[in-house]
């Protein structure tokens, strides 16, 4: 669209002296997402979370030309090349934009909601529509509000048809998202039981799905959910609506009859128009059939001959929903990222890849993309080439027919192979070394092939962290705080047993001000990650101020010693030094750990004005916070000791600022006095245990995501009869004929032996197993009598239906010390949306 046509459709105010028009090809709100700058029009979106103006001045240094703003900001004003078009609401303008666009095109466009099974059902529909359509679909995991808007806009003249999905989030949102994908087909997968705090009842979430579906002609779903039944056929927009519905239930239109399941795939049986149909797919579980169904319905209705429905359904993919970041060999780092590659889910692929500063050099394994219907592959290979170039990616490895054909394109280091076996047989790993790797395809025996020859852990028992989660937590606690408080993310004890630079680059990327850690150690290790964020130091040793210098961190200061100690140190820099060393005041308030008390204040205070007035007025120390730290801010039944702390902390960092003459930043809120002192924010908060998704009451607990899994497999299964005895010191009596399983995680993993001896239990699908016996260094004995388990099974610790905190319960215990407690020997991995 030109420049001209969008500020007609926004009725905008064009601020520019630039003349003429421009084409707009890409629309932006994230500026992490910029793929190119030309052509690019960033809508300036600013909330509770997120300020999109801030990031107004980065993306006009890469290029971008083009904003959508609520008012112009005061640094751009000067720039004569920038473009503004000034609107009421950049998000409403977003919405107006969007669906102007959609009105352009006549093609059928389906749209997918549910809690359960939206992202896969949309993906397979993709996958089973483009051997002879071309398909516009929704990049990865695009079903927020904004990311619906984003998705119509990528519909071009040529599409044969759209599949979008939409979530469900607020109410209200659905019929923004309605006006904006205009579908003409709707599909309605799962809807959980569950609800929250924005739906407090099914029918309303059921309610608010039904909203996306207003005006389509037709609609696809389960005819077995008897709530979502009635309410469509009580639904003055539905009602009349044509149905194609699938179940077991009479009158469905796709009758299910029979499922057999064999060797790893699930033939399905069904009656349609009074004939039986069959088709297979390679998957068991019982979500893959209920998406698979809706596909099958789906096609049903688009009049594709069943035997074309049968063989494209044997061939459907596993969706790998989110990318993973391990350990590989040679001191790598290995992003793996099976979604289906689609240039969206490769350009974030390559974004999250440029996130890692761990490594400087930075190697794309790129498998053959599937063949789309009317993708030109000449001009698909050059965008990939020129997305690789400008992310400053080092090497190429091409695996496959098609990629290995299109060589020639890429100008960086490149190497191309035929297929993975080549590979793998030719490029030696000690070929890969200090550097990050993404392999990125969806060929699925090729991908795993290359996948597990290049981590560098076998170690079974793994702990996932979800990145998102943490990203959620965030900007959960970032939306409570008043407007210019900064935020420190505690990073500590290798980030509450979560990682360290991996948690890190996450972090920076979503631009906190500090990280901070416990000790020299983890700090040196996230400069050397290349991590930018200043870090400060809790427990700084004083014989290493050097070295902290040396790597610009930022010590806590919490006695004369240690002052003292510090300024020894600085008088040894050479002068005049390139910048003052930046420290933090701590102050004891009442937790009597470490800090200055306040009868330590007068001689602090001298030590500050002395210091201020030395070297002319360029102090060889600067003081970047006063900080205490609240010892009760969790327990209702000590506020009074809490607003205690609070105003001797405001008292006493009162003088530390007037001594200093300088502004000094102040904080003292930990996680979960962000919640319950928001008054106490000063001009800082530290996030520490409320970022890995621990609230402080069940109301937060609800509104946060659980970060991690600790899982492991099934090693061994026996049969043991009465009065035999399992573990050290035969400390478990068999009672009765016992079927157990041996599972290798012990307390050197971090599960510590009191969760034995039928203390503790873990789940095996989805049935509940004793741990029996002592549990031991390397390995536990579980009680599987009963449940149907094989050797290899998974074994869930702890994960987002069993949370950590019941474990610590059981333990006796905190999250805090279950989270440390898991070692490093545990496989780490890394999921990212």
């Amino acid at each position: 669209m030109f420049i001209s046509e969008i500020i007609s459709i926004l009725n905008a105010q064009r601020i520019s002296e630039r003349t003429g028009d421009a084409d707009i090809s890409c629309l932006l709100a994230d500026s992490r997402y910029l793929r190119a700058p030309e052509g690019c029009l960033f809508f300036a979106l600013d909330n509770k979370r997120n300020d999109g103006y801030k990031c107004i001045e980065e993306l006009y240094e890469k290029g971008v030309r083009h904003f959508v703003v609520q008012s112009l900001p005061e640094k751009m004003q000067s720039r004569a090349d920038a473009d503004f078009l000034l609107v009421a609401n950049p998000l409403e303008a977003l919405r107006q934009l969007a669906a102007a666009h959609r009105k352009r095109f006549t093609i059928p466009v389906a749209a997918v909601t549910g809690d359960n099974g939206k992202t896969t059902v949309k993906e397979w529909l993709a996958c089973l529509l483009a051997a002879d359509r071309k398909v516009v679909k929704s990049p990865k995991s695009y079903h927020t509000p904004v990311g619906v808007l984003l998705s119509v806009w990528e519909i071009q003249p040529g599409d044969d048809i759209a599949v979008f999905e939409a979530g469900l989030s607020q109410p209200g949102d659905m019929a923004h998202n309605q006006a904006a994908i205009q579908p003409t087909i709707g599909v309605l997968t799962g809807i959980d039981a569950a609800v929250d705090e924005h739906f407090t009842t099914v029918e309303q979430k059921i309610e608010e799905a039904l909203q996306l579906f207003t005006g389509v002609q037709q609609l696809v779903y389960c005819a077995d959910h008897a709530d979502v039944r009635l309410q469509i056929t009580k639904h003055p927009a539905l009602k009349d609506v044509p149905a194609f519905t699938w179940g077991t239930a009479r009158g469905s239109t796709l009758r299910r009859q029979n499922t057999v399941l064999e060797n790893g795939s699930a033939t399905l049986t069904a009656t349609y128009q009074k004939e039986q149909l069959s088709i297979t797919i390679p998957f068991t579980d019982k979500a893959a059939i209920e998406n698979a169904m809706h596909c099958w319905a789906f096609l049903l209705l688009m009049k594709y001959p069943h035997n074309v429905i049968a063989e494209r359904m044997q061939a459907l993919p596993a969706i790998g929903m989110r990318m993973e970041l391990k350990e590989a060999v040679n001191n790598c780092s290995l992003i793996s990222d099976g979604y289906p590659s689609d240039f969206h889910s490769l350009q974030m692929a390559v974004d999250f890849l440029k996130q890692q500063r761990q490594h400087a050099k930075k190697t794309v394994i790129l498998l053959d993309f599937p063949p789309v219907a009317g993708r030109d592959e000449n001009e698909w290979y050059d965008a990939i080439a020129r997305l690789l170039a400008a992310n400053n990616v080092s090497r190429i490895i091409g695996v496959g027919q098609a990629v290995s054909q299109h060589a020639d394109k890429f100008t960086i280091e490149k190497n191309f192979f035929p297929d993975a076996e080549s590979f793998l047989c030719h490029f030696p790993l000690s070929g890969f070394h200090d550097e990050t790797i993404l392999l990125k395809g969806l060929q699925a025996l090729a991908f795993e092939k290359i996948n597990n020859a290049l981590q560098r852990k076998t170690y079974k028992t793994k702990l996932t962290i979800n990145l998102d989660a943490i990203a959620h937590n965030l900007d959960y606690f970032r939306s409570k705080l008043t407007s210019g408080v900064r935020l420190m993310a505690m990073v500590k004890a290798f980030s509450y047993g979560s990682g360290s630079f991996e948690i890190a680059n996450l972090l920076q990327s979503r631009n906190v001000d500090y990280l901070g850690v416990a000790s020299i150690d983890e700090g040196v290790e996230l400069r050397k990650a290349g991590i930018r964020t200043p870090v400060m130091v809790i427990n700084p040793e004083e014989q290493y101020f050097g070295k902290m210098m040396e790597y610009h961190l930022e010590p806590e200061i919490y006695n004369l010693r240690t002052w003292h100690a510090l300024l020894e140190c600085t008088s040894r820099r050479p002068s005049p030094a390139p910048s003052p060393f930046a420290v933090h005041i701590k102050l004891d308030t009442g937790m009597h750990r470490l800090g200055f008390e306040e009868k330590d204040l007068p001689l602090l205070l001298q030590e500050l004005k002395k210091i201020t007035q030395e070297n002319g007025g360029q102090p060889a120390v600067r003081i970047a916070s006063v900080f205490s730290h609240l010892a009760a801010s969790d327990n209702p039944q000590l506020d009074r000791f809490t607003h205690r702390q609070i105003v001797m902390f405001k008292r006493m960092s009162q003088q530390v600022q007037a001594a200093c003459g300088y502004p000094v930043c102040r904080h003292i809120l930990n996680s979960a006095g962000i919640s319950r002192f928001p008054e106490a924010q000063f001009d800082m908060v530290r996030l520490g245990i409320g970022l890995y998704g621990i609230g402080v009451n069940e109301t937060e607990q609800q509104r946060l995501k659980n970060i991690s899994t600790l899982k492991t497999v099934i090693a061994q299964i026996r049969q043991l009869s009465i009065g035999e005895t399992v573990g050290y010191n035969r400390s478990h009596k068999v009672t009765r004929d016992m079927r157990t399983g041996v599972i290798p995680i012990g307390y050197a993993d971090g599960l510590p032996r009191r969760f034995g001896n039928g203390r503790g239990s873990v789940w095996v699908n989805d049935k509940q197993a004793p741990v029996i016996g002592n549990v031991c260094m390397d390995m536990c004995m579980i009680d599987l009598t009963g449940i149907p388990a094989r050797e290899n099974d998974e074994v869930i610790i702890f994960d987002n239906r069993r949370p950590v905190t019941e474990v610590a319960k059981i333990l006796e215990t905190i999250p805090y010390e279950v989270f440390t407690n898991i070692s490093r020997r545990v496989k780490r991995i890394y999921c990212y949306e």
